[in-house]
């Protein structure tokens, strides 16, 4: 079934709708594949990695787009593209992409979570690579001021150990974004949400450098910026603990885990009070991760790109963690 690279729907052939295309280039040419391959893109890092200004252990570069091509550049950078990890993984290795991309597009179209623009894009062997949009440059290639929260919290591995980004709360993260943050009561709901997302999609790695706020440009305040690397690690990590943080400060063990052995909606809603959200407010969000979501959220599934045996999986998990949310 030929669909959108980016959003799935149905198409005449593989390419991207016009409302993909609105956000990953302001409706430029963009182009479906590209000319090389993904040892290509291992050589091209190689060469611009002293340079380029994007961090993170994966395989990746930078792109900008130019007259319907896209080309690897180390400065004025608008995307960033991320091929099959070269690291070896247990389960799926290869589908990482197509995961990133289903992951992303689960979180914005059926929870409403702002994310960064993203597709999927073949490379010149037709294998699959992620492509998102930077949301830190304005249109124009400026900078857009913008800090994650290992910065936030003055996390570094020279303070705070090799685990700098793992070993806190997201209780703590979110009494850190009440610092900075003046509209925190409508932020905070923003956060609860992406915080029960990760643990419903299965991301056992959501740790303080994958949330960050960003300054709005109209008014100069600050607020979260839109979601990114949103995977569900559990398709390739089976293993893996459930969530990269602790819920609560002081490595206090939720009551779900004592009483269950994994976290329950019990657990979220003790994190949405401490976090200061409206009781009814938080079991809303909540209920928004219940069973009667999954028909919504498999469809999606189905139409993406993942294998039917990595689809059966996904599935799996966010059926999985839907029942523990709903255990209150």
């Amino acid at each position: 079934m030929p669909r959108c690279l980016s959003t799935y729907v149905e198409m005449d052939q593989e390419g991207y709708s016009s409302a993909a295309l609105a956000r990953l280039s302001d409706r430029r040419k963009f182009p479906t594949q590209l000319p090389f391959s993904r040892r290509d893109v291992m050589e091209v890092r190689a060469e611009l990695f002293q340079e380029m200004s994007i961090s993170g252990v994966q395989e990746k570069i930078s792109l900008r787009l130019e007259r319907g091509v896209l080309t690897p550049t180390a400065e004025g950078g608008e995307y960033i593209l991320k091929p099959i990890p070269g690291l070896v993984l247990p389960k799926f290795g290869d589908e990482v992409p197509a995961n990133e991309s289903l992951t992303m597009q689960i979180a914005e179209q059926v929870f409403g979570i702002t994310t960064a623009a993203n597709a999927l894009i073949r490379l010149a062997d037709d294998e699959l690579a992620y492509i998102t949009r930077r949301f830190d440059r304005t249109r124009d290639g400026a900078r857009i001021a913008q800090e994650d929260f290992c910065q936030l919290m003055e996390r570094s591995s020279q303070t705070h150990g090799v685990r700098y980004k793992y070993d806190t709360s997201y209780e703590a993260l979110a009494q850190t974004m009440k610092k900075y943050v003046p509209a925190y009561a409508i932020a905070s709901e923003d956060l609860f949400r992406r915080i029960v997302f990760n643990y419903f999609i299965g991301n056992g790695d959501a740790h303080l450098k994958n949330f960050s706020l960003q300054q709005d440009a109209s008014f100069g305040d600050y607020q979260l910026s839109p979601a990114y690397d949103l995977l569900c690690t559990s398709l390739h990590l089976p293993n893996e603990t459930r969530l990269a943080l602790d819920l609560f400060i002081d490595n206090e063990v939720p009551s779900g885990v004592e009483d269950h052995g994994f976290q329950t909606g019990s657990d979220f809603l003790e994190l949405a009070a401490r976090m200061g959200l409206v009781g009814t407010r938080a079991r809303r969000i909540l209920e928004e991760f219940g069973p009667a979501v999954l028909p919504k959220v498999e469809g999606l599934v189905e139409r993406s790109f993942l294998s039917d045996n990595a689809q059966e999986r996904f599935a799996q998990i966010m059926r999985d963690r839907a029942k523990a949310l709903a255990v209150q």
